[in-house]
Protein backbone atom coordinates (compact mmCIF):
# COMPACT_ATOMS: atom_id res chain seq x y z
CA UNK A 1 0.00 0.00 0.00
CA UNK A 2 2.85 2.37 0.78
CA UNK A 3 4.33 1.86 -2.70
CA UNK A 4 0.97 2.39 -4.42
CA UNK A 5 0.39 5.53 -2.38
CA UNK A 6 3.82 6.85 -3.36
CA UNK A 7 3.21 6.14 -7.06
CA UNK A 8 -0.46 7.11 -7.36
CA UNK A 9 -1.20 9.03 -4.17
CA UNK A 10 -1.73 12.35 -5.96
CA UNK A 11 -2.73 13.30 -9.49
CA UNK A 12 0.77 14.58 -10.19
CA UNK A 13 2.41 11.38 -8.92
CA UNK A 14 -0.02 9.28 -10.92
CA UNK A 15 0.71 11.28 -14.10
CA UNK A 16 4.47 10.96 -13.61
CA UNK A 17 4.15 7.21 -12.94
CA UNK A 18 2.04 6.64 -16.08
CA UNK A 19 4.48 8.64 -18.23
CA UNK A 20 7.46 6.70 -16.85
CA UNK A 21 5.73 3.35 -17.44
CA UNK A 22 4.92 4.42 -21.00
CA UNK A 23 8.54 5.40 -21.53
CA UNK A 24 9.75 2.06 -20.21
CA UNK A 25 7.28 0.26 -22.48
CA UNK A 26 8.69 2.10 -25.49
CA UNK A 27 12.39 1.75 -24.64
CA UNK A 28 12.87 -1.55 -22.82
CA UNK A 29 11.47 -4.08 -25.35
CA UNK A 30 13.69 -2.88 -28.25
CA UNK A 31 16.65 -2.64 -25.87
CA UNK A 32 16.21 -6.20 -24.61
CA UNK A 33 15.63 -7.37 -28.16
CA UNK A 34 18.93 -5.82 -29.23
CA UNK A 35 20.90 -7.00 -26.19
CA UNK A 36 19.49 -10.55 -25.94
CA UNK A 37 16.86 -11.52 -28.49
CA UNK A 38 18.85 -10.88 -31.70
CA UNK A 39 22.33 -10.86 -30.18
CA UNK A 40 25.21 -12.94 -31.52
CA UNK A 41 27.33 -14.46 -28.78
CA UNK A 42 30.01 -16.33 -30.70
CA UNK A 43 31.86 -15.73 -33.94
CA UNK A 44 35.34 -15.31 -35.40
CA UNK A 45 34.87 -11.70 -36.54
CA UNK A 46 32.42 -8.89 -37.28
CA UNK A 47 30.93 -10.73 -40.25
CA UNK A 48 29.34 -13.32 -37.93
CA UNK A 49 27.06 -10.64 -36.45
CA UNK A 50 23.80 -9.39 -37.85
CA UNK A 51 22.93 -5.73 -37.87
CA UNK A 52 19.73 -6.15 -35.85
CA UNK A 53 21.30 -7.36 -32.60
CA UNK A 54 24.29 -6.83 -30.36
CA UNK A 55 27.56 -8.46 -31.34
CA UNK A 56 28.64 -9.93 -28.02
CA UNK A 57 30.99 -12.22 -29.96
CA UNK A 58 33.38 -9.27 -29.86
CA UNK A 59 33.27 -9.24 -26.07
CA UNK A 60 33.72 -13.01 -25.81
CA UNK A 61 36.67 -12.96 -28.18
CA UNK A 62 38.45 -10.17 -26.25
CA UNK A 63 37.36 -11.12 -22.73
CA UNK A 64 40.83 -12.19 -21.45
CA UNK A 65 42.29 -8.95 -22.77
CA UNK A 66 39.57 -6.88 -21.08
CA UNK A 67 40.24 -8.47 -17.69
CA UNK A 68 44.00 -9.16 -17.76
CA UNK A 69 45.49 -6.96 -20.47
CA UNK A 70 48.67 -8.51 -21.86
CA UNK A 71 49.37 -10.45 -18.68
CA UNK A 72 50.75 -13.87 -19.77
CA UNK A 73 48.00 -16.47 -20.05
CA UNK A 74 50.03 -19.11 -18.20
CA UNK A 75 50.50 -16.72 -15.25
CA UNK A 76 46.94 -15.46 -14.87
CA UNK A 77 46.36 -17.79 -11.93
CA UNK A 78 48.48 -15.33 -9.99
CA UNK A 79 45.91 -12.58 -10.63
CA UNK A 80 43.18 -14.85 -9.24
CA UNK A 81 45.26 -15.57 -6.15
CA UNK A 82 45.98 -11.86 -5.66
CA UNK A 83 42.25 -11.12 -5.86
CA UNK A 84 41.54 -13.84 -3.30
CA UNK A 85 44.19 -12.42 -0.97
CA UNK A 86 42.44 -9.04 -1.26
CA UNK A 87 38.87 -10.26 -0.83
CA UNK A 88 39.39 -12.50 2.23
CA UNK A 89 40.61 -9.69 4.56
CA UNK A 90 37.88 -7.41 3.22
CA UNK A 91 35.21 -9.93 4.12
CA UNK A 92 36.94 -10.58 7.43
CA UNK A 93 36.92 -6.87 8.31
CA UNK A 94 33.23 -6.65 7.47
CA UNK A 95 32.07 -9.82 9.24
CA UNK A 96 34.51 -10.43 12.08
CA UNK A 97 34.50 -8.77 15.48
CA UNK A 98 38.26 -8.29 15.12
CA UNK A 99 37.91 -5.77 12.32
CA UNK A 100 41.08 -3.97 13.39
CA UNK A 101 43.21 -7.08 12.90
CA UNK A 102 41.78 -7.71 9.44
CA UNK A 103 42.28 -4.07 8.47
CA UNK A 104 45.90 -4.27 9.60
CA UNK A 105 46.38 -7.35 7.43
CA UNK A 106 44.64 -5.55 4.56
CA UNK A 107 46.81 -2.47 4.86
CA UNK A 108 50.19 -4.10 5.54
CA UNK A 109 50.21 -7.72 4.43
CA UNK A 110 47.99 -7.70 1.36
CA UNK A 111 49.98 -5.08 -0.65
CA UNK A 112 53.21 -7.02 -0.10
CA UNK A 113 51.71 -10.41 -0.99
CA UNK A 114 49.87 -9.08 -4.03
CA UNK A 115 52.95 -7.23 -5.28
CA UNK A 116 54.91 -10.47 -5.11
CA UNK A 117 52.15 -12.41 -6.85
CA UNK A 118 51.57 -9.91 -9.64
CA UNK A 119 55.14 -8.78 -10.33
CA UNK A 120 57.06 -11.89 -9.37
CA UNK A 121 60.82 -12.15 -9.22
CA UNK A 122 60.89 -14.20 -5.99
CA UNK A 123 59.83 -17.69 -4.92
CA UNK A 124 60.34 -18.93 -8.45
CA UNK A 125 57.71 -16.61 -9.94
CA UNK A 126 58.78 -15.14 -13.29
CA UNK A 127 58.77 -11.37 -13.55
CA UNK A 128 55.79 -9.83 -15.32
CA UNK A 129 56.63 -6.22 -16.19
CA UNK A 130 54.01 -3.63 -15.26
CA UNK A 131 53.84 -2.64 -18.94
CA UNK A 132 51.98 -5.92 -19.51
CA UNK A 133 49.42 -5.25 -16.78
CA UNK A 134 46.10 -4.01 -18.07
CA UNK A 135 42.35 -4.32 -18.20
CA UNK A 136 40.15 -4.51 -15.14
CA UNK A 137 43.06 -5.98 -13.17
CA UNK A 138 44.90 -2.67 -13.55
CA UNK A 139 41.87 -0.61 -12.48
CA UNK A 140 41.50 -2.75 -9.35
CA UNK A 141 45.21 -2.53 -8.49
CA UNK A 142 45.31 1.24 -8.91
CA UNK A 143 42.16 1.77 -6.86
CA UNK A 144 43.21 -0.50 -3.98
CA UNK A 145 46.76 0.86 -3.66
CA UNK A 146 45.77 4.53 -4.06
CA UNK A 147 42.88 4.19 -1.61
CA UNK A 148 45.04 2.34 0.91
CA UNK A 149 47.70 5.04 0.70
CA UNK A 150 45.28 7.96 0.73
CA UNK A 151 43.63 7.04 4.04
CA UNK A 152 46.74 7.45 6.25
CA UNK A 153 47.78 10.46 4.17
CA UNK A 154 44.32 11.96 4.62
CA UNK A 155 44.45 11.36 8.38
CA UNK A 156 47.80 13.16 8.65
CA UNK A 157 46.59 16.09 6.54
CA UNK A 158 43.29 16.32 8.43
CA UNK A 159 45.05 16.54 11.79
CA UNK A 160 47.61 18.89 10.25
CA UNK A 161 44.94 21.28 9.07
CA UNK A 162 43.53 21.36 12.61
CA UNK A 163 46.94 21.74 14.21
CA UNK A 164 47.54 24.65 16.60
CA UNK A 165 50.96 25.17 14.97
CA UNK A 166 50.65 27.71 12.10
CA UNK A 167 53.41 26.19 9.94
CA UNK A 168 51.91 22.69 10.10
CA UNK A 169 48.45 24.05 9.44
CA UNK A 170 49.65 26.17 6.51
CA UNK A 171 51.57 23.31 4.86
CA UNK A 172 48.67 20.88 5.26
CA UNK A 173 46.15 23.38 3.93
CA UNK A 174 48.36 24.27 0.95
CA UNK A 175 48.80 20.62 0.00
CA UNK A 176 45.08 19.88 0.28
CA UNK A 177 44.03 22.92 -1.75
CA UNK A 178 46.66 22.30 -4.43
CA UNK A 179 45.65 18.70 -5.10
CA UNK A 180 41.94 19.53 -4.90
CA UNK A 181 42.31 22.46 -7.27
CA UNK A 182 44.25 20.78 -10.08
CA UNK A 183 42.48 18.46 -12.56
CA UNK A 184 43.60 14.85 -12.26
CA UNK A 185 44.24 14.55 -15.98
CA UNK A 186 46.59 17.54 -15.83
CA UNK A 187 48.56 16.07 -12.93
CA UNK A 188 48.89 12.71 -14.67
CA UNK A 189 50.15 14.47 -17.78
CA UNK A 190 52.65 16.46 -15.71
CA UNK A 191 53.88 13.23 -14.15
CA UNK A 192 54.52 11.82 -17.63
CA UNK A 193 56.21 14.86 -19.16
CA UNK A 194 57.79 16.88 -16.33
CA UNK A 195 59.02 14.19 -13.94
CA UNK A 196 61.65 12.75 -16.34
CA UNK A 197 62.97 16.29 -16.88
CA UNK A 198 63.85 16.79 -13.20
CA UNK A 199 65.29 13.33 -12.56
CA UNK A 200 69.03 12.69 -12.91
CA UNK A 201 70.27 11.13 -16.14
CA UNK A 202 69.71 7.40 -16.24
CA UNK A 203 67.04 7.45 -13.53
CA UNK A 204 63.54 6.45 -14.62
CA UNK A 205 60.27 5.89 -12.80
CA UNK A 206 57.85 3.19 -13.87
CA UNK A 207 54.65 4.55 -15.39
CA UNK A 208 52.56 2.52 -12.96
CA UNK A 209 54.45 4.02 -10.00
CA UNK A 210 53.86 7.53 -11.37
CA UNK A 211 50.15 6.88 -11.67
CA UNK A 212 49.97 5.38 -8.17
CA UNK A 213 51.76 8.35 -6.59
CA UNK A 214 49.55 10.89 -8.36
CA UNK A 215 46.32 9.03 -7.56
CA UNK A 216 47.34 8.62 -3.92
CA UNK A 217 48.18 12.30 -3.45
CA UNK A 218 45.09 13.43 -5.34
CA UNK A 219 42.76 11.14 -3.40
CA UNK A 220 44.52 11.92 -0.10
CA UNK A 221 43.48 15.58 -0.37
CA UNK A 222 39.80 14.65 -0.66
CA UNK A 223 40.18 12.02 2.04
CA UNK A 224 41.65 14.64 4.38
CA UNK A 225 38.60 16.87 4.05
CA UNK A 226 36.24 13.94 4.56
CA UNK A 227 38.04 12.87 7.74
CA UNK A 228 38.27 16.48 8.94
CA UNK A 229 34.52 16.72 8.59
CA UNK A 230 34.20 13.63 10.78
CA UNK A 231 36.52 15.15 13.37
CA UNK A 232 34.48 18.36 13.45
CA UNK A 233 31.31 16.34 14.03
CA UNK A 234 32.58 15.00 17.36
CA UNK A 235 31.37 16.78 20.47
CA UNK A 236 34.19 18.82 22.09
CA UNK A 237 33.29 17.40 25.47
CA UNK A 238 34.72 14.01 24.56
CA UNK A 239 38.23 15.37 24.11
CA UNK A 240 37.88 17.35 27.33
CA UNK A 241 36.70 14.27 29.21
CA UNK A 242 39.60 12.19 27.89
CA UNK A 243 42.07 14.91 28.88
CA UNK A 244 40.50 15.06 32.34
CA UNK A 245 41.22 11.34 32.72
CA UNK A 246 44.91 12.06 32.23
CA UNK A 247 45.27 10.94 28.61
CA UNK A 248 48.07 12.45 26.56
CA UNK A 249 46.88 14.75 23.74
CA UNK A 250 48.22 12.27 21.17
CA UNK A 251 46.26 9.48 22.83
CA UNK A 252 43.14 11.62 22.77
CA UNK A 253 43.53 12.25 19.05
CA UNK A 254 44.36 8.67 18.02
CA UNK A 255 42.33 6.61 20.50
CA UNK A 256 39.28 8.76 21.14
CA UNK A 257 38.69 11.15 18.25
CA UNK A 258 40.07 9.30 15.22
CA UNK A 259 38.01 6.07 15.55
CA UNK A 260 34.81 8.10 15.86
CA UNK A 261 35.77 10.35 12.94
CA UNK A 262 36.48 7.35 10.71
CA UNK A 263 33.18 5.76 11.66
CA UNK A 264 31.31 8.96 10.81
CA UNK A 265 33.28 9.32 7.57
CA UNK A 266 32.38 5.91 6.12
CA UNK A 267 29.83 7.31 3.59
CA UNK A 268 32.34 9.89 2.37
CA UNK A 269 35.18 7.37 2.16
CA UNK A 270 33.03 4.98 0.12
CA UNK A 271 32.07 7.84 -2.18
CA UNK A 272 35.75 8.66 -2.69
CA UNK A 273 36.50 4.99 -3.41
CA UNK A 274 33.79 4.88 -6.09
CA UNK A 275 35.06 8.08 -7.70
CA UNK A 276 38.64 6.82 -7.55
CA UNK A 277 37.74 3.54 -9.26
CA UNK A 278 36.17 5.46 -12.13
CA UNK A 279 39.06 7.95 -12.25
CA UNK A 280 41.52 5.12 -12.88
CA UNK A 281 40.29 5.15 -16.49
CA UNK A 282 42.41 8.28 -16.99
CA UNK A 283 45.72 6.45 -16.62
CA UNK A 284 45.94 5.85 -20.36
CA UNK A 285 47.54 9.31 -20.49
CA UNK A 286 50.70 7.77 -18.95
CA UNK A 287 50.77 4.79 -21.28
CA UNK A 288 48.77 2.33 -19.15
CA UNK A 289 45.87 0.38 -20.62
CA UNK A 290 43.07 -0.15 -18.16
CA UNK A 291 39.71 -1.62 -19.13
CA UNK A 292 38.64 1.46 -21.09
CA UNK A 293 42.03 1.72 -22.75
CA UNK A 294 41.89 -1.92 -23.83
CA UNK A 295 38.34 -1.44 -25.15
CA UNK A 296 39.47 1.55 -27.21
CA UNK A 297 42.40 -0.41 -28.60
CA UNK A 298 40.22 -3.42 -29.39
CA UNK A 299 37.81 -1.25 -31.37
CA UNK A 300 40.65 -0.53 -33.81
CA UNK A 301 41.01 -4.22 -34.67
CA UNK A 302 40.02 -4.64 -38.32
CA UNK A 303 38.13 -7.84 -37.45
CA UNK A 304 35.84 -5.96 -35.08
CA UNK A 305 35.33 -2.49 -36.53
CA UNK A 306 32.14 -0.60 -35.78
CA UNK A 307 31.34 -2.22 -32.42
CA UNK A 308 31.82 0.77 -30.13
CA UNK A 309 28.31 0.39 -28.71
CA UNK A 310 28.99 -3.15 -27.51
CA UNK A 311 32.43 -2.28 -26.16
CA UNK A 312 31.33 0.75 -24.17
CA UNK A 313 28.17 -0.99 -22.96
CA UNK A 314 30.29 -3.83 -21.59
CA UNK A 315 32.72 -1.42 -19.90
CA UNK A 316 29.88 0.61 -18.40
CA UNK A 317 28.24 -2.55 -17.05
CA UNK A 318 31.48 -3.76 -15.45
CA UNK A 319 32.10 -0.39 -13.78
CA UNK A 320 28.49 -0.16 -12.63
CA UNK A 321 28.62 -3.61 -11.01
CA UNK A 322 31.97 -2.87 -9.33
CA UNK A 323 30.78 0.49 -7.99
CA UNK A 324 27.50 -1.04 -6.84
CA UNK A 325 29.38 -3.70 -4.87
CA UNK A 326 31.47 -0.99 -3.21
CA UNK A 327 28.33 0.97 -2.34
CA UNK A 328 26.65 -2.11 -0.87
CA UNK A 329 29.78 -2.87 1.16
CA UNK A 330 29.81 0.70 2.44
CA UNK A 331 26.13 0.45 3.42
CA UNK A 332 26.89 -2.72 5.35
CA UNK A 333 29.72 -0.99 7.22
CA UNK A 334 27.46 1.96 8.02
CA UNK A 335 24.85 -0.34 9.56
CA UNK A 336 27.44 -2.37 11.42
CA UNK A 337 29.18 0.59 12.98
CA UNK A 338 25.98 2.45 13.67
CA UNK A 339 26.32 5.39 11.30
CA UNK A 340 22.81 4.75 9.91
CA UNK A 341 19.73 3.45 11.72
CA UNK A 342 18.69 -0.19 11.25
CA UNK A 343 15.58 -0.70 9.19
Amino acid sequence: MGLLRALFGTKLNALITVLMLAGFALVLPPLFGWAFGSAVWHGPNRKACVDAGACWAFINARMPLFFFGNYPAEERWRVGCALLVLVVPLLGAMASRRAGLWLAILGIGVPVIDAILLYGGVFGLPVVATARWGGLMLNTTLCFVALGGSIPLGIVLAFGRRSPYPVVRLVSTAMIEFWRGVPLLTVLFMGLILLPMVLPDGVTVDNLVRALVVLTLFTGAYMAETIRGGLQGIQPGQAEAAAALGMHPMQVQLLVLLPQALRMSIPGIVNIAVDLFKDTTLVSIVGLFDLMGVVNQSLKDTDWLGLATEGYTFAATVFFVACLLMSLGGSFLERRFGTTPHR
